[in-house]
């Protein structure tokens, strides 16, 4: 942005150095040197701020982003609880419910034929 060269600061030296003279002229450095290191302190100063500001945003949107993440997840598991409450429920009532003589299936002992001797068998 500013491009000085050795002469031009040169020219400004000499110019300085007529118009404050040689005797003021150490003090009036001194105070430029003082002023141009504050105005550095302060520029720093304020970068650091923005830098901090805009570090506590980024911090704020990523909890957030966790936050809604994390209700999200909650959600998710809520309804797959609440699903398998039901699922159990009806298993429950299905185990519970009495069952009606109409739609009760024959029972496997019913079902098979009685067991007669076999010829071989002696009885005894």
């Amino acid at each position: 942005m500013f491009d000085f060269s050795l002469p031009e600061l040169m020219v400004v030296m000499v110019v300085a150095l007529v118009v404050i003279g040689p005797e003021r002229l150490p003090k009036v450095a001194r105070t430029l040197g003082h002023l141009w290191g504050r105005a550095q302190r302060y520029v720093n100063g304020v970068k650091a701020d923005i830098e901090r500001d805009m570090a506590v945003d980024e911090f704020r949107q990523l909890q957030q982003k966790i936050q809604s993440e994390a209700s999200a997840l909650e959600q998710s598991a809520n309804r797959t609880v609440q699903t398998l409450d039901d699922q159990v429920q009806q298993i429950n009532e299905a185990v519970v419910k009495p069952i009606s003589p109409t739609q009760a299936p024959q029972s496997s002992l019913q079902a098979q034929s009685p067991v007669e001797p076999s010829p071989d068998a002696k009885p005894g």
